[in-house]
């Protein structure tokens, strides 16, 4: 049964990161790629135990994490699961002449997958859409004046959340349906400064633009798993989602204003537009397959696709095209006796994971593209009862993001390069909650 004490945690917690949920993805650190279109995209690649193995699980039936990657995999869940996370990273970013390095930590994820009967379950959660985070500066000639430099400083902020109902049905013997229905919402806020210098004036005022836009709209989710037992223990699991394009709605506020030095405004803030309209986001289509023995490996392999050339902005300071998407990553997870008694480290689960992704950024037509090595494990509470369970999970990732090559020649200017390692650590509580007691 389900304690008191046990149900207020979990419902204090769902409380503070509900109210912290416009925090989710944000303070991911400086990435000059969040400028672009709705800034660092999430996309749908699951929670901590899919982050170890390289973002796969589409066709892998699990009963100890919350299966949200894939709805239709929300019917193999025997037990009131709940699930949170926290993220921290460290960054380097490069280009061919410069470098800096920070770190960061926001919130993760939130989730609650629900049995409602032998066929059927349901979750609820809360998870990062895309992310906003950059600060650059640049330098360019002034028309007419040789002699004059414009510095131009640009800044972004923000992104967007998800909140999510899903559910997943098994409807035939080897088969399973899901769909899920999403409220995206977030603000971005984006500035771009601009000064004049010459040899004899130093740059004492700066001229702000800034673009706020709030977005919020509602995204769907389709999905099927299809599972057969080879032979007395091999499994074949083949897994596919689709989420459907949706029109975002959009409002937006521009404003100008100057600004000293050291940031203070200088006079009044000149209002120059408040309006609204919609931004396209192309649909993502996945597809996976996983074979397991149904009892302590598996091994997936995931491939996506999405037409972000299709996108359409409603900002004016991010009106870049985007080019279209793939990613494929393999990945698997292993313990080596999970009823081990004697041996704690016989009941630790095991995860590894390769990915590659092309990203939606082509400048001058050169792809970019996003190559990760992940790992994690999972580490029961020795308290483990068939009831009830608690299970702290890990994932790393280090990976590498576009490059530094030059657009331009060699005096030119140059690409940006990501080096980054990233830390996912998650809480999974379960247990039989509704148990009808029997006097013996």
């Amino acid at each position: 049964m389900l304690t008191t004490k046990k149900l207020s945690g979990a419902l204090l917690t769902a409380v503070a990161t509900l109210f912290a949920g416009s925090a989710l993805g944000q303070g991911l650190g400086n990435s000059p790629y969040s400028r672009l279109g709705l800034g660092d995209y999430a996309g749908n690649y699951g929670g901590v135990r899919q982050l170890g193995m390289g973002g796969t699980g589409l066709a892998a039936p699990n009963t100890g994490n919350v299966n949200e990657l894939n709805p239709a995999l929300l019917a193999y869940t025997p037990r009131t699961t709940w699930e949170a996370a926290f993220n921290a990273q460290v960054k380097t970013v490069r280009n061919a002449a410069t470098s800096n390095r920070g770190g960061s930590g926001t919130l993760g994820y939130l989730a609650l997958a629900v049995p409602l009967n032998k066929r059927w379950g349901a979750a609820i959660g809360l998870k990062p859409y895309s992310a906003v985070d950059y600060q650059a500066t640049n330098a360019g000639v002034v028309n007419g004046d040789p002699n004059a430099v414009a510095y131009r400083q640009y800044a972004g902020t923000g992104g967007l959340s998800e909140a999510y109902f899903a559910h997943g049905i098994h409807v035939l013997r080897d088969f399973n349906i899901g769909v899920s229905a999403s409220y995206l919402f977030g603000t971005i806020d984006q500035t771009t400064g601009t000064a004049i210098t010459t040899p004899t004036i130093s740059a004492q005022q700066l001229v702000v633009d800034e673009e706020l836009l709030r977005y919020s709209d509602f995204l769907f989710r389709a999905s099927a798993h299809y599972r057969h037992k080879f032979g007395k223990t091999l499994n074949f699991n083949l897994g596919g989602v689709h989420t459907f394009q949706t029109n975002l709605k959009a409002s937006r506020q521009r404003t100008t204003e100057q600004r000293d030095v050291n940031g203070a405004v200088i006079g009044t803030t000149t209002q120059l537009s408040d309006d609204s309209g919609n931004t396209i986001v192309p649909s993502l289509s996945q597809v996976g397959l996983t074979l397991d023995n149904g009892s302590n490996w598996s091994g997936s392999f995931d491939a996506s696709y999405q037409q972000w050339s299709k996108f359409n902005s409603f900002s004016l300071l991010s009106t870049a095209g985007l080019s279209n998407t793939w990613r494929l990553a393999g990945g698997g997870e292993f313990t080596p006796d999970p009823g081990s008694v004697e041996h704690y480290f016989q009941r630790v689960t095991y995860r590894v994971g390769l990915s590659v992704a092309q990203m939606p950024y082509a400048p001058l037509g050169q792809q970019l593209y996003d190559r990760a090595v992940h790992w994690g494990f999972a580490f029961p509470l020795p308290t483990a009862t068939p009831l009830e369970s608690t299970v702290i999970n890990l994932a790393f990732i280090y990976g590498i993001r576009g490059n530094t090559s030059y657009l331009y020649g060699d005096n030119g200017t140059s690409n940006v390069r990501e080096n980054y390692l990233r830390l996912q650590v998650g809480a999974t509580l379960s247990n039989r909650w509704f148990i009808k007691r029997r006097l013996q």
